[in-house]
C-alpha cells in the first residue's frame, strides 16, 4: 500500500457509520431513522464513486 487516500477513507468511514446507523433504527423501531441513513450511505456512496472516477482520470490512483 503506497499512500493513504484520505477522502476515499473518509467517505468508507462516513459509509460504514450509516451502515451501523440502519442497524440502529431497526433496533430502535425509527422508521425516520432507517430512511435518513438509507438517504445518506446512497448518497456518500455515490459521492465516493464520482470521486474516485475524477481521481482515476487525473491520474491519482
Amino acid at each position: 500500500m503506497k499512500n493513504i487516500k484520505w477522502p476515499l477513507l473518509a467517505c468508507a468511514i462516513a459509509a460504514a457509520i450509516c451502515i451501523g446507523g440502519i442497524g440502529i433504527a431497526i433496533g430502535e423501531r425509527s422508521f425516520l431513522g432507517f430512511l435518513l441513513c438509507i438517504v445518506g450511505i446512497v448518497a456518500v456512496m455515490g459521492y465516493g464513486f464520482t470521486l474516485k472516477k475524477k481521481m482515476r482520470e487525473n491520474g491519482e490512483l
